[in-house]
């Protein structure tokens, strides 16, 4: 059963995948250092594709198309790109709500930097928590119900 995989995909090497299970990327965040202050209301007033409200959240919201994702732009020049399917893909839209940014007239550079999470994720089955240790020794704990 584990061998055919799901349907219209190729069937799953256990070799490699010895669950029968194969992981696939569906959503790859990716955070990029503009290397400027922002006016963000400037912004939401001149593009299109964005939303902007203050008392909701402190960032632009701009979506494009191609490839669909979505971006929050934060007035330190920090942006976030959230939806693509892959680093590519992230790279690739990243680089266009960049563009956005510097015809708008912002000095806008693209330091693009892929981040890896410095921290490993353990999930625990009972009680039902996810740990993230990290190398300096500091655990956060979350989904707890209860303190003790």
């Amino acid at each position: 059963m584990a061998e055919q995989g799901l349907e219209g995909s190729e069937p799953v090497d256990l070799s490699k995948h010895p669950s029968g299970i194969v992981p696939t990327l569906q959503n790859i965040v990716s955070t990029v250092n503009l290397d400027c202050k922002l006016d963000l209301k400037a912004i939401a007033l001149q593009a299109r594709n964005a939303e902007y409200n203050p008392k909701r959240f402190a960032a632009v919201i701009m979506r494009i198309r191609e490839p669909k994702t979505t971006a929050l732009i934060f007035a330190s020049g920090k942006m976030v790109c959230t939806g693509a399917k892959s680093e590519q893909q992230s790279k690739l839209a990243a680089r266009k709500y960049a563009r956005i940014i510097q015809k708008l007239g912002f000095p806008a550079k693209f330091k693009y930097e892929p981040e890896l999470f410095p921290g490993l994720i353990y999930r625990m089955k009972q009680p039902k928590i996810v740990l993230l240790i990290f190398v300096s020794g500091k655990i956060v704990l979350t989904g707890a119900k209860r303190r003790n």
